[in-house]
């Protein structure tokens, strides 16, 4: 019998993708206006330098682990107390600076003082762009002192709490919120699931995972012999990891959950 259901956070509850895509949108327009640059082509380039920037540094395999992309990178202020934050905290500023300015260079502009101006409202446009999927609040309603909640999320723990802190109304449905950073290992690992259900003390046949990646959150879940939801909005093809079940809309949980009852 299912007791307990955790939860991933990103692009599961919270629309990453799309709060990702409206700070790039609007931070491009800015662009535009002052050098008539194709806004879409400029994101392209950005993320594209972006990633190849990530990537060179020596934090890189710490982020892959822990599980913070090269996005989060681009505003995430990382005032972590461990050894590796405090390394990406320095190393950020930079690391924006040079994926704007980049990114403008490889559509000819070159004005890195411009690219700076850019690093710096990309931020800020991410914060003021905080999006849920309308179905979240109405499933956790649903499942609020029927189930024990987790939020089990890859990241930082400051960049998550943003996260968290611009979206208040999420805190208050979850008897616990694991972070991967403060815990110092992420999904897939199966230590941190193994923690989570210390946390709810319960065992994993007593237990559901719901997110929307197959590589860390489903992964990580059979890892440990957990069923796992695989939300798939995108109509994506699980070739190497399986699900126990898959849906395309939150709202299909429950008959799933009434199933295991």
């Amino acid at each position: 019998m299912i007791k307990a259901v955790f939860f991933d956070l990103d692009d599961t509850l919270l629309w990453d993708q799309k709060s990702v895509k409206d700070a790039f949108n609007k931070t491009c327009k800015v662009a535009q206006v002052k050098y008539q640059v194709d806004p879409e082509q400029l994101e392209e380039a950005v993320r594209t330098e972006a990633k190849g920037l990530y990537a060179s540094y020596e934090t890189y395999d710490f982020t892959k682990m822990i599980g913070i992309n090269p996005f989060e990178g681009l505003w995430g202020n990382f005032l972590d107390e461990e050894e590796n934050f405090r390394k990406m905290k320095q190393i950020v500023p930079t690391y924006r600076k040079e994926a704007w300015t980049r990114g403008l260079k490889a559509l000819g502009i070159d004005d890195s003082a411009f690219g700076a101006e850019l690093a710096e409202r990309f931020p800020i446009e991410r914060r003021n762009s905080p999006h849920v999927y309308e179905e979240s609040f109405e499933v956790l309603d649903k499942l609020k002192g029927r189930y024990n909640l987790l939020l089990l999320t890859n990241g930082s723990p400051d960049l998550q709490n943003t996260k968290l802190d611009i979206t208040p109304e999420l805190v208050p449905y979850f008897d616990h919120i694991l972070i991967s950073g403060a815990f110092g290992k992420g999904k897939p690992d199966p230590a941190i699931f193994e923690h989570a259900l210390s946390l709810v003390s319960l065992n994993k046949d007593e237990v559901l995972m719901v997110g929307d990646n197959l590589m860390t959150d489903i992964l990580g879940a059979s890892r440990v012999g957990m069923k796992s939801v695989w939300i798939n909005r995108h109509g994506q093809v699980a070739t190497e990891v399986k699900p126990t079940y898959e849906i395309k809309h939150l709202n299909e949980l429950f008959p799933i959950l009434n199933n295991l009852s």
